[in-house]
């Protein structure tokens, strides 16, 4: 009957970690000390985790295929190394037409103005 027994409670450990409780959670709901139980029952708890992790991943996937562009995107960026990051290179010109220049912008030609810092324009 013992064996039965830590059978049962093997599979409420299984079950409860895989609903996301954490490992004190469970200890407490079992009636355990919290290194008691990851002691006995750690591979269960491992599993339960897992479980839930794999059940999340699905449901997520569900949503984005579904059409949710913001689980599409997140995913994107988990699984695919994707990002918004925006890499900007070279030389940029800024042309402002302006009746007076700005007393921190001088003026060069055409309506363009140099906003480098004194001593370090072209």
């Amino acid at each position: 009957m013992g064996a039965k027994k830590d059978i049962q409670i093997e599979k409420q450990v299984e079950k409860l970690a895989s609903y996301g409780l954490t490992n004190k959670e469970i200890a407490e709901a079992l009636g355990f000390d919290d290194s008691t139980l990851k002691r006995k029952f750690e591979n269960f708890l491992v599993k339960g985790r897992a479980n839930l992790k794999q059940r999340l991943k699905k449901k997520q996937i569900q949503v984005a295929m579904s059409g949710n562009v913001s689980m599409l995107i997140w995913l994107g960026k988990q699984y695919l190394d994707q990002s918004e990051k925006v890499v900007e290179t070279g030389d940029y010109q800024i042309n402002i037409k302006r009746k007076t220049p700005t007393p921190s912008c001088t003026k060069v030609s055409e309506g363009r103005l140099n906003t480098s810092p004194k001593g370090r324009g072209k």
